[in-house]
């Protein structure tokens, strides 16, 4: 996939600076905010909710998928992640595995900052041979 090509629809950088924006950080710091593209076209947002007990920590990412599915939608085109790092910001490790559980594999996955600057990955770049449904199918 090429790594800067890629149009993101304004409605999704709006949504995912927005969601940024209501992120809880008072720990790190690093405020995320993201924004996916369901097939039927509904946007939904998710931003990162730190705990004090580290692991229970929530990503944008998982908040994101996390809300589309409780709005009943489980499939998507897209997914972009806001952050204001000078570095473009993959997602986390469990978050690919749960992109992975929901999008294509060659569903693009969008990180941009505030300079508007963008890096573009698939999630089979971003978790090659990801553990999904399918090898659950023998079940």
């Amino acid at each position: 996939m090429n790594k800067n090509t890629i149009e993101i629809p304004a409605e999704l950088k709006v949504a995912a600076k927005e969601a940024y924006l209501k992120a809880y950080a008072p720990y790190s710091k690093f405020h995320v905010g993201a924004a996916a593209l369901t097939t039927s076209g509904t946007i939904v947002q998710g931003c990162n909710v730190e705990n004090a007990s580290y692991g229970l920590t929530v990503c944008a990412e998982r908040n994101c998928i996390s809300h589309a599915v409780i709005k009943g939608e489980q499939s998507f085109q897209m997914i972009v992640i806001y952050t204001e790092q000078e570095k473009m910001t993959p997602p986390c490790g469990a978050c690919r595995q749960v992109i992975a559980e929901f999008f294509e594999q060659s569903a693009p996955v969008v990180a941009f900052n505030h300079k508007d600057k963008q890096q573009v990955w698939s999630v089979a770049e971003l978790l090659p041979d990801a553990f999904t449904p399918k090898y659950l199918l023998d079940i």
